[in-house]
């Protein structure tokens, strides 16, 4: 009963966006090798599936980025010529904060589910997906609401490879 409630209380722009695919997106390049490299030497990832041409071979059919990798295929950079405006990642995430008047948030959980591998000269597709936004809350840090948005990586053959599953809170701070 509750959720049906803060359904009938969401404006009609967020009930449009909830379970329909948006944003979908196309990186501007392949997976590539440097990506592996530069983030396991930055985390001292010494995994030999990422270094050792034999292992990846022997384990995985060929080599693999690191699953962790995943959310890098839907990062714009902040500037790319021709392109309009500041670029971001999780584009649904700003417009609800937008379309709420809420104008701080946070992360309050991410959790990936890994399908098929992403290997070098692939080419990750995106899109996001709304998938709820609570009635009103109060936190510690203020009030606002909740959300859900999942985002889909598909490879060039369509595959599923992943799902990035992120809740936000929207909010205005509470008086101090």
């Amino acid at each position: 009963m509750a959720e049906e409630n803060a359904a009938e209380s969401l404006p009609s722009e967020v009930t449009d966006m909830v379970g329909v695919p948006l944003y979908h997106q196309t990186a501007d390049f392949d997976v590539e090798r440097g990506y592996t490299y530069n983030t396991c030497a930055a985390t001292q990832n010494g995994n030999p599936i990422y270094w050792d041409e034999a292992v990846a071979e022997e384990l995985t059919g060929g080599a693999i980025a690191p699953p962790t990798t995943i959310s890098l295929w839907m990062r714009p950079h902040f500037w790319q010529p021709g392109a309009e405006g500041e670029q971001v990642a999780l584009q649904v995430h700003f417009d609800l904060k937008r379309i709420f008047r809420l104008p701080e948030a946070v992360m309050t959980d991410n959790t990936i589910t890994f399908h098929d591998p992403v290997r070098p000269g692939d080419r990750i597709s995106n899109q996001q997906v709304l998938k709820s936004v609570s009635e009103p809350k109060t936190t510690k840090l203020g009030t606002g609401r909740f959300w859900v948005i999942d985002v889909e990586f598909h490879n060039q053959r369509d595959e599923l490879v992943g799902v990035e599953t992120y809740t936000g809170f929207g909010y205005v701070r509470g008086a101090a």
